[in-house]
């Protein structure tokens, strides 16, 4: 299964010798892309294509994928310590129930869906309007008046702060990577010897 993950997507699809290996592979992709259809369909043929002994396994790495697709916490939780994984931090599972209101899945219906697009919607125009009262209590003991320009600057007050979050958290992902890697080459290392 490791030497098929660094294969595309139209290889693994071609795969005949391994098909379950692949298929699973492309099922454990398709729910990273929060697609649930897909994933269902990837995993129902994995399993069909597995050995008796290899399906309990297969089952258990479906739920979990499913679960993160349609961005259900608390069973991802669950899945994820019955595959024998290490289970998603709680800062990570808040994120996917914060995903759920904000993107929901397909078959959550419209409106679930129109209410997120609202919901963001709503949010940009609460941190504009933050920025806004920032330039302007920023302004007033400077004697300026900012006028109808405070929410030009309060904008882009708000681009500012984005890109230098943006920035560190891209240095953050940098060194958690390369941590990452360290781990891997030791672990790998170590079984060598």
């Amino acid at each position: 299964m490791q030497q098929l993950e660094q294969r595309s997507d139209e290889e693994l699809e071609k795969e005949t010798r391994f098909k379950s290996a692949a298929q699973a592979i492309l099922g454990t992709r398709a729910a990273e892309r929060m697609d649930a259809q897909k994933a269902r369909v990837h995993f129902r043929a994995a399993i069909a294509a597995a050995r008796p002994q290899e399906r309990l396994q297969l089952r258990r790495m479906a739920e979990a994928s499913l679960a993160l697709a349609e961005r259900r916490a608390g069973d991802l939780k669950v899945a994820t310590e019955k595959l024998g994984g290490t289970p998603p931090t709680n800062r990570q599972l808040l994120m996917l129930r914060v995903m759920g209101v904000i993107a929901p899945p397909k078959s959550a219906g419209l409106p679930r869906r129109i209410g997120g697009i609202l919901l963001v919607l709503l949010f940009v125009a609460l941190v504009i309007t933050v920025g806004m009262l920032l330039v302007r209590l920023v302004a007033w003991p400077l004697g300026w008046d900012p006028g109808s320009a405070a929410w030009f600057y309060g904008f882009l007050l708000v681009l500012v702060v984005l890109g230098v979050l943006a920035v560190l958290g891209r240095r953050r992902q940098r060194t958690a990577r390369a941590k990452m890697a360290e781990q891997r080459a030791s672990m790998y290392g170590g079984g060598k010897r």
